[in-house]
């Protein structure tokens, strides 16, 4: 019979289950031989995916060709209204129909045989097999930060005072991150939790800012390079790092602001590493 944890095995493997879940589901493998098979199939599966898995992509030539004969299909397809005018309307309907596929018929005719079937067929392709511009580690941080937004998710030690959420994360995360609040510049310190993503507890520190939620996430960052600032699912990601710690502040307000809050915590980190 299958392990009655195998599901949460497959949810913690896709980063679906918050902090306090994914240390439950480790000790469970420590000691389970079916679910610790399960987590390295999985591993195996995904590595094979992202290194044999091949795309095919359309020229955006191509592409352009085919979506332009479509747009002068569809303007052919106003009819001159004068024309309609003296026709009785039961007399049209029969008429416009025949007209509509008399002018149809030729071009799909046409288009599915010879360049133009193998045009139709590239654009059917690159909208099917198109990757997706997806990156896990953003997939992941998005994940966290909307777990973080459901009821009871967002903060495991409710405090402004860094002294007190400081301290907090080292029995809790991996790691130490910088903490300060930062109130007369908008951005209000309200708690922390622990997450876990790229395989470690991971740090968040919560700020409120206006009626935006900004979560910082910090992890060691090993040697890899810093990722770039992107946009996900209409959330903006800021990255940078402070000595071994990668940090991403992550939420739905403006990009000046979330980067006014990176420069904030880069300083902070900056004097923190001269003292």
């Amino acid at each position: 019979m299958r392990c009655a944890e195998s599901l949460r095995v497959q949810a913690y493997f896709d980063a679906e289950v918050d902090a306090v879940s994914a240390a439950e589901i480790e000790r469970h493998i420590e000691h389970c031989a079916e679910c610790r098979a399960l987590l390295q199939d999985l591993e195996q599966v995904r590595t094979v995916l992202r290194r044999d898995l091949s795309f095919a992509r359309t020229p955006p030539a191509l592409r352009a060709r085919v979506l332009g004969a479509l747009d002068e299909e569809g303007s052919a397809e106003a009819a001159d209204p004068s024309a309609e005018a003296a026709i009785p309307r039961n007399a049209w309907r029969p008429r416009q129909r025949a007209a509509r596929n008399s002018r149809m018929r030729p071009y799909w005719l046409g288009a599915m045989g010879g360049a133009g079937g193998t045009a139709i067929a590239a654009v059917l392709a690159f909208f099917l097999l198109m990757p997706r511009l997806t990156n896990p580690l953003l997939d992941e941080l998005v994940a966290a930060h909307e777990r973080s937004l459901m009821p009871a998710h967002l903060i495991d030690v409710a405090s402004t005072d860094k002294h007190t959420v400081k301290p907090w994360f080292a029995g809790h995360a991996d790691v130490s991150p910088a903490v300060a609040d930062f109130e007369t510049q908008g951005y209000r310190l309200v708690g922390g939790r622990a997450d876990y993503f790229d395989h470690q507890r991971a740090a968040a520190v919560v700020y409120q800012h206006g009626a935006h939620v900004i979560n910082v996430f910090s992890w060691a960052g090993g040697a890899s390079g810093v990722p770039k600032n992107a946009t996900r699912n209409g959330y903006h990601l800021a990255f940078w790092r402070a000595g071994d710690l990668m940090y991403c502040a992550v939420s739905d307000t403006g990009w000046d602001e979330l980067l006014t809050l990176k420069g904030l915590l880069r300083d902070l980190s900056a004097r923190d590493n001269r003292d």
